[in-house]
Formats: C-alpha cells, structure tokens, sequence
C-alpha cells in the first residue's frame, strides 16, 4: 500500500477517535453550573465618609462691610421764579451756615411790597375809624368785623411780599461743602427748580448692613474702628441700628459716626466697619466641604440617625484659609466630607467615619 494512503488514514482514525471521545465525556459526567449573579451588590448603599461636629463658642471681630456717606445732604431748590443776578460760592467750595449762594433779580417785587404796605396803612385807618363809630353806636358789629378783616387781609399781603423778597437770597443751611451747582448767571429758575447741593462730612456716616445673626451683637453706642479700602483708618461710633431689614437682602441698616475734620475722607468709598469681639455658637468646618443646592444655595450635606443625607444651608460667620466657622446645622451634626457631590437629599446612605474608616454607630446626628 501506497505510504502516504497509510499516513492519512492514521490521521482520520485519530481524529474520530479525539471528536467520539469529547463527545462521551460531555454525555457522561455531571455538567459544571455557573453561579448566580450576586445581585446584592447592586442594593448595597453608597459609602459616604462622615465626621461628627458639636457646635461650640467661637469669638471673632464682627466686620461689616459698606461706605462712607455724608452726614447731611440737601438740594437747594427755588422757592421762587426769577434770573439769577448773582452767584457767590464756586462748585467745591466750604460754605458756613447762612452763606449766600445765589441772589435772583427781584423785578417788580419791591414795588408789590410798597403797594402791600400803603394799602395795609389805609386798612388800618379804615379799622380804627370803625372801632371808634362802633363805640358810639354809629357801626353794626358786622362793619367792624369787616373793617377788621381788611386789615388783617392787608397784613398778610405785607408778609407774602417780604417772604417773596427774602426767597430771592438762597443760602446754605448749614455748613458744608458745594458739591454741585447746575445753574449759571443769568439762567431763568421755575420754582422748585435746583440751585445747588450741600454735603456735610464732619461727622462723617460709615454706612453697612447686618444680617440676622449678627444684628443681635450690635448696640448703639459700641465704639469701633473703621478701615477704609486704599488704606486708613478711623475710630467711630454705632449711631443708628435698623428696627426692620431690607425687604430685598434680610439684612439691617447699621450707621456709624466718624470725626471728619476738613473732610478728608470723601464720601462714596468701601470702608469695612470693626466692631470688637463677641461669642457666637457656631460649628467648625473645611471649605472642602461645602457644596451647592439645587436652588443654588450653599450649604453641606449631613447624614441623619437613620443614615439619611439632608441639605443644611449655612451662613458663614468667620473664616481662615483652611478653616470655616458657620451657622445652620444642628448643634451635633454628622456632616458628609468625601462624597457629597455623589448623593442627593433623601438617599439612604453608608456613613463611614473619616478618621477610622469604620461604619459609624449613627443616633446623635440631626
């Protein structure tokens, strides 16, 4: 026989053999099983890492920040019509109280004030001629009450005239500065019409705004110092504390009074107002923590007794680079420190302690 028929038969022969011997061996012996999927791990809750803070007595300066304003302001106006013939204080310019700032043409109205005068005399002598005819029984009591009318009428005239002449001078009220003057010689002024604007900075106001916690800390009175931004300093007064906030921000109107001689520091500039130290309860965190809600408030997130994450929305009081004192969380609190942008309000959590990385006992968080 031809070798290479050989040879190729033996190969046949040990392949049938390998293929019948696979197929016995899957017929005759147990089938191997494959285990379950381990669904539990899918309902396994997430693992946050957790510490627990208590709430203690923090002292710290009270800063608010604000701006200096003056401590009178007025604007000028006409109280009459007239053309304004004189202008005797310059834009800029330190003015005492009663400095003539402008003059307006008097017109005609020193000749209404004659005419006013001359017939007040006539009614003064009509009434007297009354009063003594009333006397004899020539005059009923409704001519003399008349006459008396006239007089009173005619004196009245008088003094409308001197008001209109007296209105012709503005001058400045009390003293200050000249911060602006709309007006020129020779301008027409309406009534009511502005002539010029007087600030008064000596004292001046350092004006800022308290929120709700710390209102509570300010009293009239409080002495303080005031830092102004660009550099200087100053000591002031807490004259005027708010009774109600501001309806658009909570927070409250605070005012203190600074000596301000010569008016060197101008109104209109930041200055932060520094009141001396007060204690306020507050809890102790790392700005790492902090996240956002979905309103967009700040705030952390905490894990109740019941291993529930809750949002807290704080108000941070004093702060460092690496540490923050804050309001708004219960006075224990389990705060979340890794993982609270992973979970949402409501979810059930894995609280793990930060510090031993073990479950932490929950029951005194809120």
């Amino acid at each position: 026989m031809n070798r290479s028929i050989i040879i190729a038969s033996l190969i046949a022969v040990a392949a049938v053999a390998w293929i019948a011997s696979g197929s016995l061996g899957n017929g005759s012996g147990p089938q191997p099983q494959k285990e379950p999927a381990n669904l539990s791990a899918l309902s396994e809750r997430q693992s946050v890492r957790v510490r627990q803070i208590v709430a203690e007595a923090h002292e710290r300066q009270l800063v608010l920040r604000g701006s200096t304003e003056p401590e009178r302001a007025v604007d000028l106006k006409a109280e009459t019509k007239g053309i304004i013939i004189e202008l005797l204080v310059e834009k800029g310019n330190d003015v005492a109280a009663g400095d003539v700032i402008a003059r307006l043409s008097p017109e005609d109205r020193l000749a209404q004030l004659a005419e006013a005068k001359a017939l007040r005399e006539q009614r003064r002598i009509e009434h007297e001629a009354n009063v003594k005819l009333a006397d004899k029984g020539f005059r009923a009591q409704t001519q003399l009450a008349g006459a008396k009318a006239g007089l009173e009428a005619a004196d009245a005239a008088v003094k409308k005239a001197e008001i209109e002449l007296e209105n012709l001078v503005i001058s400045a009220p009390f003293a200050g500065r000249l911060e602006s003057r709309p007006t020129e010689l020779g301008s027409y002024l309406e009534i009511g019409q502005m002539v010029a604007r007087i600030v008064d900075l000596d004292p001046l106001l350092i004006v800022g705004f308290a929120n709700e916690q710390d209102i509570r800390q300010i009293e009239l009175g409080t002495k303080g110092q005031v830092r102004f931004v660009g550099g200087g300093r100053g000591e002031a007064v807490v004259s005027f504390i708010a009774a109600s906030a501001e309806s658009s921000t909570r927070t409250f109107r605070v005012e203190m009074t600074m000596p301000n001689p010569d008016a060197a520091v101008p109104a209109g500039i930041t200055a932060e107002m520094i009141l001396p130290r007060v204690s306020v309860v507050a809890h102790r965190i790392s700005p790492a923590i902090l996240t956002l809600a979905d309103n967009g408030k700040v705030g952390v997130r905490i894990v109740d007794d019941q291993g529930v994450v809750a949002f807290r929305e704080i108000s941070i009081i004093d702060e460092s680079r690496d540490v923050m004192w804050v309001t708004g969380l219960p006075e224990h609190a389990t705060v979340i420190v890794v993982g609270q942008e992973f979970v949402q309000e409501g979810e059930k959590v894995k609280a793990i302690d930060a510090e031993t990385l073990e479950p932490l006992a929950l029951g005194t968080a809120q």
